[in-house]
């Protein structure tokens, strides 16, 4: 880059009774020379350094938003990132390292197991009802012994918004007495449940849920 700092200083004079000619014009030209340019052969692919830039304010990039160049926030509501956990609201818009991290993080703990833990509860088979109102999966696990020989544990669960489905929870199969039984499901967030037995008597039974 060459930095011009006078002009031209004039080659041969000319007297009052000389003639303009061009070639009188040209040695001029061609004896004059040029004083004050500084780094005058620079090179077409030399670099412009930083301390020549104008400084751009912190946290700013130089862009183009349809509107001619311009700083643009490198985050913020109209930056490139955006501060926002509900991610993939924006097309235009990146998603910054913070926002990504509690995002994850949000649905890894929706996940069955995670910062759950088992407990014992009690839980009729009578068709009572119950509700997961946890905010995330849970599951139950239940224990039945009887004295005689067939037992069964139906299991009634109705997810939110939608209508009961029954299935087997737990069925003996022994025979001669003193059997036992063993059942394990998932109920979903915010689902109702409730247990039924058929068949022989239960004498006792053991619920758990990891919630």
């Amino acid at each position: 880059m060459a930095t011009v700092a006078s002009g031209l200083n004039g080659g041969a004079g000319y007297n009052s009774s000389d003639t303009i000619t061009s070639t009188t014009l040209n040695n001029h030209v061609n004896d004059a020379t040029v004083t004050g340019i500084v780094n005058a052969d620079v090179a077409s692919n030399a670099a412009v350094a930083f301390t020549k830039l104008a400084a751009i304010t912190s946290q700013k990039v130089l862009g183009n938003i349809g509107s001619g160049n311009a700083e643009i926030d490198i985050v913020g509501t109209n930056g490139i990132l955006k501060n926002d956990d509900a991610l993939g609201t924006s097309d235009t818009q990146g998603a910054t390292q913070g926002n990504i991290k509690a995002y994850v993080d949000a649905e890894i703990d929706k996940t069955i197991g995670h910062n759950q833990t088992w407990q014992s509860v009690t839980r009729a088979l009578d068709s009572t009802e119950y509700t997961n109102d946890t905010g995330k999966p849970i599951m139950v696990n239940g224990r039945f012994d009887g004295s005689t020989d067939d037992h069964a544990v139906l299991i009634s669960i109705k997810p939110s918004g939608g209508s009961y489905v029954e299935f087997m929870f737990a069925h003996s199969t022994n025979s001669g007495g003193n059997v036992a039984s063993n059942g394990s499901t998932i109920i979903p967030v915010n689902s109702v449940y409730k247990f039924r037995k058929t068949g022989d008597t239960i004498t006792s039974s053991q619920f758990h849920e990891l919630r």
